[in-house]
């Protein structure tokens, strides 16, 4: 199980506490600002997620200008890692989005 996301983010740390104390099986942090995400890894993400993928709640997001935001979403996360929404977990449970209800229920064991 790989889990992408910051290792300053609060959420991702709460994740990863949880995952690596009832995961079935072993939990890889990957921090995507250190080790920037593939071409191939950000087509299956917004593949799956679409533009939820990108965090516009966030202060990178308020940072950037008009003509920025209505860019590729693909682009901006390639020039801007830390607008990736986090966690993404990809693990037996499939991949998921952001470390909820949902998300807890897929990754963890019962």
């Amino acid at each position: 199980m790989t889990l992408y996301g910051l290792k300053t983010c609060d959420t991702c740390r709460k994740a990863l506490k949880a995952l690596e104390a009832g995961a079935p099986g072993p939990v890889t942090f990957r921090d995507i600002r250190a080790e920037r995400l593939t071409a191939a890894e950000r087509a299956r993400f917004l593949g799956a997620f679409g533009e939820k993928l990108v965090n516009t709640r966030s202060t990178t997001w308020r940072g950037l200008d008009e003509a920025e935001r209505a860019g590729d979403p693909d682009a901006l996360l390639e020039a801007h890692p830390a607008l990736m929404k986090r966690p993404v977990i990809d693990g037996p449970g499939g991949l998921t989005l952001g470390w909820d209800k949902a998300a807890q229920a897929a990754h963890l064991s019962t």
